[in-house]
């Protein structure tokens, strides 16, 4: 079986100058569409109001408990991984949440934010072999590392 697997984002100029879209492999796609699972609101794609992932709408909430809001967060990431990334199966998915302290010497400020440690652990459907995915977001506002 032969599939190509083209890298995001699609650079449509290169269509108009007559040129191959950029490809890669089956590991860098998962990884671009996890990414893109990660990064979606619910309801923000227009086809699918439920592809994304719950992120969304932990990113303002006060994490009063950390374990139950990774606990949350890993079962949405795992649900959503399940639903839509048939290339992968036996998805194990880590949260980690931390507080990283930056300091911005010449403004004399110091900001904390929430990081948070995503890992996904599976295999590929089509060959068996493992499969991981590690990424880090920082909450309020949600950015990525």
């Amino acid at each position: 079986m032969n599939t190509t697997y083209y890298k995001r984002p699609l650079a449509f100029r290169r269509l108009f100058d007559r040129q191959y879209l950029e490809t890669c492999s089956l590991g860098m796609s998962i990884s671009q569409h996890i990414e893109l699972i990660i990064f979606t609101r619910f309801g923000e794609h227009r086809y699918d109001p439920a592809f994304g992932c719950e992120v969304w709408e932990l990113d303002f909430e006060l994490i009063t408990s950390r374990a139950l809001w990774e606990d949350k967060m890993q079962q949405s990431l795992h649900r959503a991984l399940a639903e839509r990334e048939p290339r992968i199966y036996d998805i194990e998915v880590t949260i980690d949440v931390t507080d990283v302290e930056k300091v911005y010497p010449l403004r004399l400020v110091t900001e904390i934010k929430k990081r948070v440690a995503v890992a996904v652990r599976a295999k590929v459907t089509a060959t068996g072999e493992r499969y991981s995915f590690q990424t880090s977001l920082f909450l309020s506002p949600l950015s990525s590392e």
